[in-house]
């Protein structure tokens, strides 16, 4: 285990490597710059340039930056008055990273359900109604969910807050509208791999042996079914990453979302390459979980892994 472990790491270094150097050197090859203003004057352009190390050529800028960012040091935004970025990132985190693993959270316990209960249930409404379920969640995209849910459950209805963030009660209807996708998958994979593992000898000699119904779900058929669900685990919450961004501008959450539409919209070169590394880390850090549960579920994965 130690060895996949190790090898698992050592592919996340490198993809982050990788994604840091494309990152800056996109960066440097966009249009426009931040400090190109009439209300600039080229002396304190000039300074400001020199301050942040952006007079030196290319490769100084390069080497100083992969320094910087191995140290947590994401540089100093260029449009916010020389805030730090890293700080920047992290007051922005907090409400983006509770609706992300609330959604992710609601998404996996009620797919699993769904999916359970319709593999039990095989060609009854409830297997229709969550098929019927599935088709619609992967169809509809999250930000149109959530901007239904604001309006309809939020405006319409008045159930819930539509918009804003001042207590838990308004951080539901995000996580809602992201757990959409993550129910209609995971209760698809979940139902198709349960409905194979029920039909299985080692099932019926289970059955034999006088087991209870409630063990047998649990321990045999539900475990062997949670390979498949876990594998997209990791697509799913980079999907919730993502997707984050878009529906914290519906209801107007102040996050990572917002920040980083602002960074786009002033130039702010380090803050971009700040939003986009610490998002990098964020997807490819949950690959590595998800590879490492993978192993601990399957032992079979891990073992070939190994000898590779």
């Amino acid at each position: 285990m130690l060895r996949y472990t190790l090898k698992r790491l050592g592919y996340m270094v490198v993809t982050l490597w990788v994604i840091i150097t494309a990152t800056f050197v996109m960066m440097k090859m966009l249009p426009g710059d931040p400090l190109k203003s009439e209300k600039v004057p080229p002396e304190v352009r000039a300074q400001i340039l020199k301050q942040y190390g952006l007079d030196q050529p290319l490769p100084v800028q390069y080497v100083k930056y992969l320094g910087n960012v191995v140290q947590g040091d994401l540089g100093k935004s260029l449009s916010f008055d020389g805030r730090s970025v890293t700080d920047m990132i992290l007051e922005g985190f907090g409400p983006s990273a509770f609706i992300g693993i609330q959604g992710l959270l609601f998404g996996t316990v009620i797919g699993l359900i769904l999916g359970s209960v319709s593999a039990l249930k095989r060609g009854s409404l409830i297997d229709n109604a969550s098929t019927f379920f599935a088709v619609l969640g992967v169809s509809i995209p999250n930000f149109v969910m959530a901007a239904l849910l604001s309006y309809y459950v939020g405006v319409v209805w008045g159930i819930l807050p539509p918009g804003l963030w001042e207590s838990y009660e308004y951080s539901i209807l995000p996580s809602l509208a992201l757990s959409f996708p993550v129910i209609a998958q995971i209760s698809r994979y979940t139902r198709t791999e349960m409905v194979e593992v029920l039909d299985q000898d080692y099932m019926k000699t289970a059955k034999a042996k006088g087991l209870e119904r409630s063990a047998i779900i649990i321990r045999h058929a539900l475990r062997n079914a949670l390979i498949p669900a876990v594998t997209i685990l990791g697509p799913l919450a980079i999907n919730i990453i993502t997707g984050s961004l878009v529906v914290e501008q519906i209801f107007a959450i102040p996050g990572m979302g917002e920040l980083f539409v602002t960074s786009v919209i002033n130039n702010d070169y380090t803050l971009i390459m700040g939003v986009t590394i610490f998002y990098s880390v964020l997807i490819v850090g949950v690959i590595f979980l998800v590879d490492l549960l993978y192993g601990v579920i399957d032992p079979r994965i891990r073992l070939s892994g190994a000898k590779e």
